[in-house]
């Protein structure tokens, strides 16, 4: 899944790429993906987009009428640039693409969903406030006001792990299972210690594991094309998707626990004490 760092690339790559130019058609291919209908879609025909803006996860195109084309990823959704798109409409079908952007100067891009679960999705409304995975976001961590006093805050009380609790949209917005294993990797802290329990310097480090992995995150994939994104994060990674090899830190071997939809990985030596983590789907395949 796009998180914060990639968002915020393909922000910046569609801001240079989009802004003051006009959109000529918006096609939606997939039926699930327009999840909304007033304004329709077709009020963004004509409309030259002025800005592009990134909420957690949600990329907004804002245009000149004050419409906004918001869009989530999802975890298989991604967005394909075209220097010259192909004539004619894109054919409905099984395929991958989603929606098309068409602009008057022939570029545009298409939206992909790969895999048989179609989440991405795509809203055309006077105010992203009115998308709903908008509306409950919580503070964007490398926002200049996110500081260790605000983040202590949000943790106080907070009885999930920590590993939950990064990963939840309102209450940090735009960190997901990627990010999340890197900052606890940096931070040399369990997915599994209590957000509630930790020490002040504890919450210190933390914060600044926060900050710092996704800021380098957003440096390594400031300026790479669209297109080259997702190699680039897998490359930056030092544990997440890396099961069975080396920590590049300690080289013990980085371990994984497996839950019904997902997984997390983490350095024993670096993380737990050197103690694997219980996974239980992993025991009872095991049995």
């Amino acid at each position: 899944m796009p998180e914060l760092p990639e968002v915020e690339a393909l922000k910046d790559f569609l801001a240079e790429h989009l802004v003051g130019h006009e959109i000529v058609r918006v096609l939606p291919v997939a039926i699930s993906v327009l999840k909304t209908y007033d304004p329709p879609v077709t009020a963004l025909d004509g409309q030259e987009v002025t800005a592009v803006h990134r909420h957690g996860k949600f990329l907004d195109l804002t245009t000149a009428d004050g419409l906004h084309l918001v869009t989530h990823l999802a975890r298989a959704g991604w967005l394909h640039w075209k220097d010259r798109l192909p004539d004619g409409p894109p054919r409905p079908g099984k395929g991958p693409l989603a929606l098309r952007v068409a602009l008057e100067t022939g570029e545009g891009f298409d939206l992909t969903e790969a895999g048989t679960q179609k989440r991405l999705s795509v809203y055309v409304v006077r105010d992203p406030q009115e998308v709903p995975g908008v509306a409950r976001l919580g503070p964007d961590p490398l926002a200049a006001d996110f500081d260790e006093a605000r983040f202590a805050a949000l943790l106080a009380g907070e009885r999930r792990q920590l590993k939950g609790a990064l990963r939840d949209q309102s209450l940090i917005a735009g960190v997901g299972n990627a990010y999340s294993d890197e900052i606890l990797h940096a931070a040399r802290m369990s997915p599994f210690k209590l957000a509630a329990s930790l020490t002040p310097e504890e919450t210190h480090t933390l914060h600044e594991a926060l900050r710092t992995t996704l800021t380098e995150a957003v440096e390594r994939s400031r300026g790479v094309a669209a297109g080259r994104l997702k190699a680039e994060k897998k490359s930056g990674l030092r544990v997440h998707g890396r099961t069975g090899r080396p920590c590049p830190v300690c080289g013990d071997t980085v371990r994984e626990v497996s839950f019904s939809d997902s997984s997390l990985q983490y350095c024993p030596t670096c993380q737990t004490g050197g103690r694997p983590l219980a996974d239980r789907r992993m025991s009872r395949l095991l049995k």
